[in-house]
């Protein structure tokens, strides 16, 4: 299987083999005081060959900080794409994942979104988190 794309965004939705993304692509979150809430779109095309359908395959998404801590327990998950009548034999398909999810933001940095599976195959984006001038870094 292989990992054509992770996208991050305001928010995605995956709806009949079509990606619906808002606000997508971006690496840079801003917000006036931290910790703060955050609500995060996270989209994954996978590339599952016609030998890997039938099968159950694991998924797994990580968000970590600068110094590679989880900001929220990982997500593991797994995919099974089946074969359509009529599929031309060889055929690679694409499945779609979409995340909706809210969590805080601890502080300003860099932060990594990863998804890989069992293949060795990873994907990262990373986005920084910043504090405008006159913002406020509350210590918790």
């Amino acid at each position: 299987m292989e990992i054509e794309f992770l996208i991050i965004a305001d928010a995605v939705d995956g709806v009949n083999g079509k990606l619906y993304v808002m606000g997508g692509a971006w690496d840079r979150w801003t917000s006036r005081t931290y910790p703060s809430p955050i609500r995060l779109g996270i989209a994954v095309g996978l590339l599952v060959p016609w030998d890997e359908t039938n099968e159950k395959q694991s998924v797994r998404l990580s968000i970590v900080d600068a110094d590679g801590k989880p900001v929220v327990p990982d997500i593991d998950g797994e995919i099974e794409v089946g074969r359509p009548p009529g599929l031309t034999p060889g055929t690679t398909q694409r499945a779609l994942l979409t995340i909706n999810a809210g969590f805080p933001m601890p502080k300003p940095g860099r932060y990594e979104v990863s998804v890989t599976v069992p293949a060795g195959a990873e994907k990262r984006v990373a986005f920084d988190a910043v504090l405008p001038a006159g913002g406020t870094l509350q210590i918790q």
